[in-house]
This record gives structure tokens, C-alpha cells and sequence, in this order.
């Protein structure tokens, strides 16, 4: 179980932010506890921190990483299509309340917004913080499918068809990257079961049966 508490401390000490940052950890776990939510909530947030703690060696900067995953979901509503924006503007108010450096606090926005996929992550900690966000598309099937049934609810309110429609295009576009994964890292770890976890996705909201099977139709991970 993550130890938000613990991951919480580390990162306001990492950042030399003023203060014991109690009173914004309990709004952001407010938020991500939101009855609304029902992938975007405290299991998402904890299953990236937990991954975090497994490569934060590779990170350039990990206290900013880290309190950009803290961030990078902390705003989320269903209609908006400024929820990273109102994230990253919440963790720059945030942060420079608490005393931190400002170039510190533009990276963490930076990090914050590189989490809307829709461009390639470029700078390396963007990078490991892009693949730690991705990483529920290498889970294990049965996370993958739950994963699925919890974005589904969330956007219950949109008829079948659009649904379908939107999220197979969601889901094929990571499909056809060269790779999904930008480190080497989660590109070894990941690739191979994120690919066949999205082509069976995107076969479903297609209609059709999918059979692909990681032995016989998948590329080797990366060296």
C-alpha cells in the first residue's frame, strides 16, 4: 500500500518548499478522492508513486518528478479540456506559496502538463514521468481490463458508439507509435504486454475478436 504520507514529505523536503505542506496534502488527496473519479483517483495517484519509487534513480531531478505525479491529475472534471492546464496552474500557485525556486516550480508545471499526451515527452525526467503516467497500459491483464471498466465509468455519460468510437482512436494512436514507452526502462518492462493489451482495447471497442498473442505478433522490446 503506498505511503502517501511518507512519499509526501520527501518530495516538499526534496523541493525545499517552506512549511510541512499538511494542509495542501490533505486537499490534493481530497481531490483525487473525489466521487466523480474512478480511475483518476487515489489508486491511479498511488500505483504512479509506487512506480516512481522503483526508477526515481533515473530521474534528474526526482523531488520534482514526484511532485509533479502528485499534481499532474489533482484537477480533473470531465467536461474540461483544461484539467492539466488547471492542474499545473494550482501546483505553480502551490509551490511558490511554499517558498520553492521558481525554475523549480516552472519544471514541475512543465512536467505536469507534458501528461497530456499529445505531443512526445522530450526532456528525460518528462520522459520518465510520461511512462510512469502510461504504465496501466503494460499491466497485468486483469489491472488492464479493470483500467478499461473504470474509464468507462467515468464517462458513462457519453452514448456507446461515441465512446467506442473515441476511445478507439485514443488507444490505437499509442498502438501505432514505433514505441510507447520514450526509456529504455519501461520500454523493456512494458512494451511487450501494453501492446497486446491495446490491440485486444482497441479489437473490443471495435467490435471485432482479437487474437494477437505476445509470442508470435509482437516486437522484441528495445536493447
Amino acid at each position: 500500500m503506498t505511503d502517501f504520507k511518507n512519499s509526501w514529505t520527501r518530495t516538499w523536503a526534496g523541493l525545499h518548499a517552506q512549511g510541512n505542506g499538511d494542509a495542501l496534502l490533505s486537499e490534493l488527496l481530497s481531490r483525487y478522492a473525489e466521487p466523480h473519479r474512478s480511475y483518476h483517483k487515489l489508486q491511479h495517484l498511488g500505483e504512479c508513486l509506487d512506480g516512481f519509487d522503483t526508477v526515481a534513480h533515473f530521474a534528474e531531478r526526482p523531488a520534482e518528478v514526484e511532485a509533479a505525479l502528485w499534481f499532474h491529475d489533482a484537477i480533473y472534471e470531465l467536461a474540461s479540456h483544461r484539467n492539466e492546464e488547471d492542474s499545473a496552474m494550482w501546483a505553480q500557485q502551490a509551490l511558490t506559496s511554499a517558498g520553492v525556486a521558481a525554475e523549480a516550480v516552472a519544471r514541475v508545471a512543465s512536467l505536469v502538463l507534458a501528461t497530456k499526451h499529445t505531443a512526445l515527452p522530450e526532456r528525460p525526467d518528462e520522459r520518465l514521468l510520461v511512462d510512469i503516467d502510461l504504465s496501466i497500459l503494460g499491466a497485468h491483464p486483469a489491472r488492464f481490463a479493470e483500467y478499461e471498466a473504470q474509464i468507462r465509468i467515468e464517462y458513462a455519460f457519453v452514448p456507446e458508439a461515441v465512446f467506442r468510437s473515441k476511445r478507439r482512436a485514443i488507444l490505437q494512436a499509442f498502438l501505432d507509435r514505433p514505441h510507447i514507452f520514450s526509456t529504455l526502462h519501461f520500454r523493456a518492462a512494458l512494451e511487450p504486454t501494453a501492446r497486446v493489451n491495446l490491440a485486444r482495447a482497441v479489437a473490443q471497442n471495435s467490435g471485432t475478436k482479437c487474437s494477437l498473442t505476445a509470442d508470435r505478433t509482437l516486437p522484441r522490446p528495445a536493447p
